[in-house]
């Protein structure tokens, strides 16, 4: 079964072949995908069900599990905010609330003119530090009101 796309196809077909080797590959197969596409498009995945010899329904169920695989290309910029108990406590669904006004989009949604995407994680592991956030890799502590302002003029240049 191949994608519409012969140069997808081709590239995913490489990717499996290359790590379909490995015990469970499933994972790292997806996880190269993305790394190699931005994103993990649908035609995808019967390629590698088949290759896998697993059904389209199991190797789907595994995709929208992990919310680090995305559906479409994230933006210029990816802008994760913690919403664990730590971060909630000390007022990360304020600045939540702040962001997607600021940006003018929900948690797993980028802006129209491709700048920013945002997502919810839930532990960056600066628990002492909530609220956290993570600007493309980067983790910012003791976020607040005045942060927010600089993240958003950041992204937005």
């Amino acid at each position: 079964m191949q994608p519409a796309n012969t140069e997808i196809a081709a590239r995913t077909q490489g990717i499996i072949d290359e790590l379909k080797h490995l015990e469970g590959p499933l994972l790292p197969i997806l996880h190269e995908i993305q790394q190699e596409f931005g994103h993990v498009p649908q035609e995808t995945l019967p390629v590698i069900a088949h290759a896998l010899n697993m059904s389209r329904a199991e190797v789907y169920g595994v995709f929208t599990f992990y919310h680090d695989f995305r559906r479409a290309p994230a933006g210029r910029h990816v802008l994760k905010l913690c919403q664990a108990e730590a971060c909630q406590s000390m007022g990360s669904e304020a600045i939540a609330a702040k962001v997607k006004q600021a940006l003018g989009i929900g948690f797993h949604e980028t802006t129209a003119d491709g700048a920013v995407t945002l997502e919810p994680v839930y532990c960056l592991g600066l628990c002492a530090c909530s609220p956290s956030a993570m600007l493309d890799g980067a983790v910012i502590g003791r976020v607040d009101d005045e942060t927010i302002d600089e993240i958003v003029e950041a992204v937005r240049a």
